[in-house]
Formats: structure tokens, C-alpha cells, sequence
């Protein structure tokens, strides 16, 4: 069995068929999905989607694209939310993206700075997004203390070295379909590197699909083609990297204790 630690099963891309997409991960051994809501939209059709799911949990916060959109009031909605729905795991995406440019720097740092210090507060792990912000994003985790409640590197796509200093953070690695693509040669570099206790694999889905689907849709079924991918790169069974990777969700989201 794999968990897929990182789906937007709440995009707009699965309104006609999200059963049958949750059916099919089922069916290729996908055993729990974590659903990301990252505005009021998506937190609003994540809280719905893991209500009616048993074996589909919630990450909450606010995305840095959308940063110059988030008040303190909905961060305070979120806070709450947490507190009184336990399937809600980790506090999340939250982070630094340079690529667009809709939210000011100094607004995304601010937001990233709030939503740690909100994790800590409601005592839950974080989920991170870094795009072409690395240097910012450690550089922030380190101020904050971030290592109290640990994190996640969300599709993790920065170097080796880097790979160390976030683990040294008391954060795990998660790949997704980039590992997979023929000439991404850092991600599978960090596939081969990053110590097996601290590797989770997710899909990002509908976004980042795996070779050979690249181009369509993704969803969490092909979570176990990043898996396959990995466990080549690392010259181990799949079943090993399976159960690997699925004890080490359980434990970061502690879902062992809940269950």
C-alpha cells in the first residue's frame, strides 16, 4: 500500500468523476490521499471531500501566489478549522513562489511567517512550496524555528545539498511525477540520496503528471509510478519503497495515533 501526500483532489478538474478517480487509487493500492486546500475554495471543497472519504484527509492554508488575498481573518478561520476537525493533518501550502508574480515578496514572507507561527499554535506539521525561492524559504524556516513542528518539502525540486539542510530542519523530502521525467536530473539525484526514513511520494495531481501520461491529467493512482520510479533509482524492491514510504506518512501525519 502507498499514500499520496499531496493531491488537489479539490480541483475544479475532478467535479465530473472524483469517485471514480478515488476508486482507481484504490484499485492501484493507494491507501490514503491528502487533499491540499490552499484558498477559501479549495479549503471549503476540501472539508467536503474528507468528510465523505474515510481514507481521505485535509492539509489547510493559504498558497503564496494568493498571498496578497489572505487576511487575518481567514487565517484565524483556518486555525479554528483545524482545531475542530481532526482529519485535518498539517497546516499547509504555505511558502515563497517567485515564478508569478499576483503577490508581492514582502506579502508572501509575512503570510509564510503567520501560518508557521499558526502551526505551532494549533501543534501541527507544515507543508511547504518553494518555487525559485529556496534561499528566502530556508532562510524564513530558520527564523521561525520551523523544526519545532517539522515539515514537509513539497515536490521537492532544489539540490542534494539542500536536501540535507531541510532534513537536518526535521523535515521530510516528497517526489512526485518530475522524478519520473527523463531529463530532470536533480530530482532523481535527491530520489537517490535522501535517507529512506525521510522520503514520502506524492502526485501534486491534477498537476505534474508522470511519464508516460505526462500531458494529461494526473491523479493519485499514478502516485505508484513515482514510486516504481524511485525504487528503481534506488536499486530497491518496490514493495520495500512502498512500505517505507507509507510508514513514514503515517508517522509524519500521525495517523497511527488516530487510528
Amino acid at each position: 500500500m502507498i499514500i499520496d501526500t499531496h493531491v488537489h483532489l479539490n480541483a475544479d478538474q475532478y467535479n465530473e468523476d472524483l469517485q471514480q478517480v478515488i476508486e482507481r487509487a484504490r484499485n492501484h493500492g493507494v491507501e490514503k490521499m491528502m487533499v491540499v486546500g490552499f484558498d477559501e475554495k479549495t479549503i471549503n471543497r476540501c472539508l467536503e471531500i474528507i468528510d465523505e472519504y474515510d481514507d481521505v484527509y485535509g492539509i489547510i492554508g493559504w498558497h503564496p501566489v494568493d498571498a496578497i488575498d489572505c487576511t487575518d481573518d481567514d487565517l484565524n478561520w483556518i486555525e479554528e478549522l483545524i482545531k475542530d476537525n481532526e482529519k485535518i493533518v498539517a497546516v499547509g501550502e504555505m511558502g515563497l513562489d517567485y515564478h508569478w508574480d499576483k503577490s508581492p515578496k514582502d506579502i508572501q514572507k509575512e503570510v509564510f511567517r503567520k501560518q508557521i507561527a499558526l502551526a505551532k499554535r494549533v501543534n501541527k506539521p507544515i507543508v511547504i512550496h518553494n518555487r525559485e525561492a529556496t534561499e528566502d524559504v530556508m532562510t524564513i524556516l530558520k527564523e521561525e524555528n520551523a523544526h519545532e513542528v517539522g515539515g514537509i518539502m513539497h515536490s521537492f525540486s532544489a539540490s542534494p545539498e539542500i536536501m540535507k539542510d531541510v532534513i537536518e530542519m526535521n523535515f521530510y523530502i516528497s517526489l512526485g511525477g518530475p522524478v519520473t521525467f527523463k531529463n530532470a536530473k536533480q530530482p532523481k539525484e535527491v530520489a537517490k540520496a535522501v535517507p529512506l526514513d525521510r522520503l514520502l511520494i506524492e502526485t501534486d495531481a491534477p498537476y505534474l503528471t508522470p511519464h508516460p501520461h505526462r500531458g494529461k491529467r494526473n491523479e493519485p493512482a499514478y502516485v505508484k509510478l513515482v514510486a516504481e520510479q524511485i525504487a528503481a533509482l534506488r536499486e530497491i524492491s518496490y514493495e520495500d519503497l512502498a512500505k517505507a514510504t507509507t510508514e513514514n506518512a503515517l508517522r509524519f501525519f500521525r495517523l497511527n495515533e488516530n487510528e
